[in-house]
């Protein structure tokens, strides 16, 4: 039965992720709720993708569902990470790995990095698509905290 909720939780999210997209600014954090849930999101503030490749939308998210005491943290990467592949995620200078699922990319230990994404600057996500490319996205941390605030004061 927790399989079933856990998949259905995570069709859920990408449903989400997906169509409230419109809502994440380059550089902001800013707040959506949702009737159900409701999240934080960000997009980078500079891409490292070789010239002459394309890919989807880029951001991450930190949500909460149905008022749960614990935030979750999404990385999607607008491309499919390669599988078996640990994503790198840096927060000014200490390193994360994140393991990935199709364009998504999750923590095992979710309250340790959002703590390190409050008292951070910057983010940087390093990952590899299924065909071999290599990507490089910084985030700013600048308003992380107030909108960490806001998700679990207004949620």
């Amino acid at each position: 039965m927790k399989n079933y909720l856990t998949f259905f939780i995570f069709i859920l999210i990408l449903t989400f992720a997906t169509s409230s997209y419109a809502n994440v600014e380059m550089g902001k954090w800013n707040f959506i709720k949702e009737v159900d849930y409701c999240f934080i999101g960000s997009a980078p503030v500079e891409t490292d993708l070789p010239e002459s490749k394309q890919r989807g939308n880029t951001y991450i998210l930190v949500y909460r569902i149905n008022k749960s005491k614990d935030a979750i943290v999404q990385i999607s990467a607008g491309y499919p990470y390669k599988k078996g592949q640990n994503v790198d995620v840096t927060i000014d200078n200490v390193q994360f790995d994140f393991y990935s699922d199709d364009d998504t990319a999750w923590s095992n230990d979710d309250n340790k990095v959002i703590f390190a994404m409050k008292k951070g600057i910057k983010l940087t996500v390093n990952g590899e698509s299924s065909r071999g490319t290599k990507t490089t996205d910084i985030y700013t941390l600048k308003g992380f905290t107030a909108a960490y605030n806001q998700l679990f004061n207004d949620c």
